[in-house]
């Protein structure tokens, strides 16, 4: 196989980067190298990438990345992570011949147009009009938004930071949120609870009005661990004896996530779909409520309706990132092979 029919593609979160080697024909699901690498143990992209490309020992001279950050002229600066992402000084360093750079929540876009339907499971079937725009909330580390419209041919994915808008309760029973962060932080976004980064916010919340609820074991247990977020929702999933605490925190978290869905479909007339993706909603399907969650996204007085007949999805395929920034990769090498590019605003996407 020559260098000219492979494509590294990679999804850099501020958690983790998952890095594969594909062919077009193969393409995610048989990667020829792949690797689950802690962002945080490296420096930067530059030595994560390279550590990769020589254990895989596979010749690859075109690279596609999706970073959870903005993207400007093939730049970004990761939003939860310490680095600089440069399409142009990565062709330089480890001699490819292009590197594109997207948003992650627009790789996951991409991959909306060619979702199967073993790769989500519907909340909500809705009634979808022809053509009309679709929109992405994905919860991981932080909170990533995106949509997609219909330009006469085909959708195109734009992406959006709409996860750092302001928070506002979606319930009175929320409403000291506010008061609680705002004691803490500037700002408090969307993403500061609705996020892996925001989890261990909700629980100090829940814990903080009752300190005498959590379980001094657990406490523990949380004061040892670098990362709160696993250990919350593996205790509020428990079998039998879930934490109290805990199943408080998801639920907040599973409301505040519908009715942040629902602004996104307002603010963009997603009447075609909203998809719920990133690594935290397949995790909390078990204790997902379908029609309390599908109330919570309708919960918009005069537009409960209209709500009400858009699709909610929740994306079940871990892949879902990588088949997105694939698909963006194999369209702009198909677009533009004579020549190298460095990011997407380098020329107009096929």
């Amino acid at each position: 196989m020559q260098d000219s029919d492979l494509l590294l593609i990679a999804d850099i979160g501020g958690t983790k980067t998952d890095v594969l080697v594909v062919s077009a024909t193969a393409g995610v699901a048989r990667p020829l190298a792949r690797a689950r690498l802690k962002s945080a143990e490296y420096p930067d992209l530059k030595t994560l990438l390279g550590e990769f490309l020589t254990t895989a020992g596979v010749a690859v001279r075109r690279a596609c990345l999706a970073v959870a950050g903005p993207v400007i002229n093939g730049r970004a600066h990761l939003t939860n992570l310490p680095w600089e992402v440069d399409g142009a000084a990565l062709c330089a360093q480890l001699a490819f011949t292009s590197v594109d750079v997207l948003n992650d929540l627009a790789a996951i876009a991409h991959a909306i147009p060619v979702l199967q339907a073993t790769d989500v499971k519907i909340l909500n079937e809705g009634h979808a009009p022809d053509a009309a725009t679709k929109a992405v909330i994905a919860p991981g580390t932080g909170l990533g938004e995106a949509f997609l419209v219909w330009d006469g041919e085909r959708y195109r994915p734009q992406p959006s930071e709409g996860g750092h808008a302001d928070f506002a309760p979606p319930t009175a029973a929320l409403a000291g949120l506010i008061p609680y962060l705002r004691h803490r932080y500037d700002h408090v976004s969307y993403e500061l609870v609705c996020s892996g980064i925001g989890i261990p916010r909700l629980y100090e919340y829940f814990r903080d009005q009752d300190s005498a609820r959590e379980d001094p074991r657990f406490a523990a247990a949380l004061a040892a661990s670098a990362d709160h977020t696993p250990l919350i929702l593996d205790a509020a999933l428990r079998a039998g004896t879930p934490c109290p605490i805990c199943h408080a925190v998801v639920e907040a978290f599973l409301t505040i996530l519908a009715a942040e869905a629902g602004n996104l479909a307002l603010k963009v007339f997603a009447l075609g779909g909203i998809y719920i993706a990133g690594g935290i909603p397949p995790r909390l399907l078990p204790l997902l409520d379908e029609r309390r969650f599908v109330d919570a996204f309708c919960a918009k007085g005069r537009f409960s309706q209209l709500l009400a007949r858009i699709p909610v999805q929740v994306v079940i395929n871990p892949d879902a990132t990588l088949m997105g920034t694939a698909t963006y990769g194999w369209e702009r090498m198909q677009g533009d092979l004579e020549g190298p590019h460095t990011g997407p605003n380098a020329r107009p996407a096929p």
